[in-house]
């Protein structure tokens, strides 16, 4: 990474405390923290090249699910949210398949980043995922390959841009939709229903590190066009040593719950 522009080794220094300020300033302005070039090229090449090396073992998933990786809430009406489907296809490379040695696995096993994560979220302390499969994936989108509509089951999602897809494969993201005490349906329902007055687009240039608050943010992949796959990875942290997926989003990503 980059630690001339972004000092996370620094983070007790004037230097380091004016870089937390900005992105703290920064993801409450806007919704997410976006630090362009935080990874380098040849680190950023590597990864490219990882997620084709392993393509064979990722798990090609093509399914259905709410936008809260729930069942199907038979009980509510058919357009009600948690009645409703979208669509989700994608690569997706497990933590148990990523090698140690690889950078952006070095990265998020380092307590640097980590301790950045938390300063800017405002934390006492974070810890890395304890899920075998999800704790760092690498996902690449492939032609016709989106992800739908959906809230994350952790606070907030982290994010490493590697490569853009030719054409669609654009981040979307409506902020603040819900809180822990409103759902916020009719909200959510409207941008079901193709609203996008609320709809952000979060830019993607390859070696670009984001976070936000994902619990609260609905958010999407538009479906990949063109040649070029769409490729990232996302890093999992929580407030809690033992957070995990459940077993139906596991599924859903994985083909599996267990290493």
């Amino acid at each position: 990474m980059d630690i001339d522009r972004y000092p996370l080794h620094q983070l007790d220094s004037d230097h380091g405390r004016q870089f937390v300020a900005r992105c703290r300033e920064q993801l409450q302005e806007t919704g997410v923290c976006h630090l362009p070039g935080f990874i380098r090229p040849d680190a950023v090449d590597a990864m490219v090249k990882l997620a084709g090396d392993l393509d064979d073992v990722a798990w090609k998933s093509d399914q259905n699910h709410t936008v809260y990786f729930e069942p199907v809430d038979e009980n509510v009406p058919a357009n009600h949210p948690r009645a409703r489907t979208v669509r989700s296809a994608k690569h997706g490379i497990a933590y148990d398949h990523i090698p140690a040695d690889v950078p952006l696995r070095r990265l998020y096993e380092s307590e640097d980043l980590t301790h950045f994560i938390a300063a800017v979220l405002g934390k006492p302390v974070l810890y890395r995922s304890a899920d075998p499969l999800d704790a760092l994936q690498v996902t690449s989108f492939h032609p016709g390959d989106e992800l739908g509509w959906h809230f994350d089951r952790s606070e907030f999602s982290v994010t490493v841009m590697y490569q853009p897809s030719d054409r669609g494969g654009e981040f979307l993201y409506v902020p603040g939709l819900r809180s822990d005490n409103d759902p916020h349906y009719a909200g959510v329902q409207r941008v079901l229903d193709g609203d996008n007055s609320d709809v952000k687009v979060l830019p993607g240039a390859p070696g670009t590190l984001a976070f936000f608050h994902g619990r609260n943010a609905m958010h999407r992949v538009t479906p990949i066009q063109g040649d070029t796959p769409r490729v990232n990875t996302v890093l999992t942290y929580g407030e809690v040593p033992d957070m995990k997926l459940n077993d139906l989003t596991s599924l859903l990503f994985y083909g599996r719950t267990s290493p």
